[in-house]
Formats: structure tokens, sequence, C-alpha cells
């Protein structure tokens, strides 16, 4: 449903969310949400050229995120990496169906569009806050 880059992405917020006020290194990160390194380094800088975490060098640098995670939600993520593409002519190319889906096409469009809306009203705070036994999509133990 999620492609392997926006998994990654989520697994990188939730592990920056979970130490809002601790910057994390690539290598740690790399570490907690098992992402290859090379792969969360692009990753860390599709979230970064939007906005959503901050890189600071140096002694004690790091990435953190650039809003608290009340304010982020799993849609501002999901759309920084790999943006959900919705359906909005005949996938199929027939020139008769045009803007107007089959009622295939338009379930799936509202399929779509229910997964916007869920990652819509879902933020980073909410998905950490949910009680669970495992913190998700990390390995990183969390001051909450």
């Amino acid at each position: 449903m999620i492609s392997q880059t926006t998994e990654y992405a989520l697994r990188a917020m939730v592990a920056l969310a979970g130490q809002p006020d601790k910057p994390m290194v690539t290598r740690d990160l790399a570490d907690a949400t098992k992402v290859p390194m090379g792969y969360l380094s692009k990753v860390l800088q599709a979230l970064g050229r939007v906005g959503l975490v901050q890189s600071h060098r140096g002694l004690g640098g790091g990435f953190l995120l650039a809003r608290p995670p009340e304010e982020i939600t799993l849609y501002d993520v999901v759309q920084a990496v790999d943006p959900i593409q919705r359906i909005r002519t005949c996938p199929l190319g027939l020139q008769a169906h045009g803007v107007r889906l089959c009622p295939l096409h338009r379930r799936l469009d509202n399929a779509m569009r229910m997964v916007e809306d869920a990652f819509r009203e879902s933020t980073l705070a909410e998905i950490l806050a949910e009680p669970s036994r495992s913190k998700p999509l990390c390995n990183i133990a969390t001051d909450r």
C-alpha cells in the first residue's frame, strides 16, 4: 500500500518524534529504524527540503523534527517522499471515460481518499501516544 521509501520516512520521523529534543545522527537513526544508512540519508534530505526535519552539524548535531510531533501529520511525511496518487482520469486511457471514472476506478479512488484522510488525521504524537507494548516502526526507547 505504501512504498518502501514512505515506510522508511515514517520510521525516521517516529524515531525523531520519540526524542524531540535530542538530535540524532544518521548512523544512530539508521540503527534504530533498520534502514540502510545511504537510503536514509536520501530520505532525510527529502524530509528536510519540505521543512519536516532540520539538520545541525558539528558536535551534538544531528537531525531534529522541524516542528512539534503534534503538528506533523503522517500525510505530511507521505507527501514529502512519495505522494499519494489519486485517480483523476481513466487509468486505461479510454477516451470514452475521460474524467468520468468507471465504477471500479471511482471506488479505487475513493479508497485512496480514505487512506489520505487517515494519514491527514494522524499525527506523529498520536502514533507514539497510542498504548502499545512496542514502539511503532523503530527500536528507539522514548521518554514518554
